[in-house]
């Protein structure tokens, strides 16, 4: 069986720092955090978890920075959304899920180029 290594890019890894200070005093930042790390574990019992995003659609910014030639979707509370990846690594034993952002909805709608109505 392989094992999943969950590993944060350094934008996701900012927001989840951000988010885990300003738990102890917002309930909101709380419920999303506590969201992320339980996400965390289900992609770790399976890797592909979230929504598959169709290779067209892949902002071009993920495949030029980090690479991503597929992509996979989680929604988190508040319309926050997980956006992470899979590679396999070098001893072809374990697969890392790299967790590329983590984002509020209207900065995922700009970055998949989504309109508001």
């Amino acid at each position: 069986m392989k094992i999943v290594k969950i590993i944060l890019s350094k934008e996701a890894k900012e927001v989840y720092d951000y988010l885990n200070k300003m738990s102890l005093e917002s309930k909101q930042e709380r419920m999303i955090l506590k969201a992320i790390n339980y996400k965390f574990e289900l992609i770790k019992n399976n890797f592909q978890y979230g929504d598959a995003v169709a290779k067209n659609l892949i902002p071009e910014e993920y495949s030029l920075k980090y690479g991503a030639t597929n992509l996979f979707r989680v929604e988190l509370p508040a319309f926050w959304r997980m956006i992470y990846t899979l590679n396999e690594s070098n001893n072809q034993v374990d697969i890392i899920a790299f967790v590329l952002d983590i984002i509020d909805h209207p900065t995922y709608n700009n970055k998949f180029g989504y309109r508001k109505n």
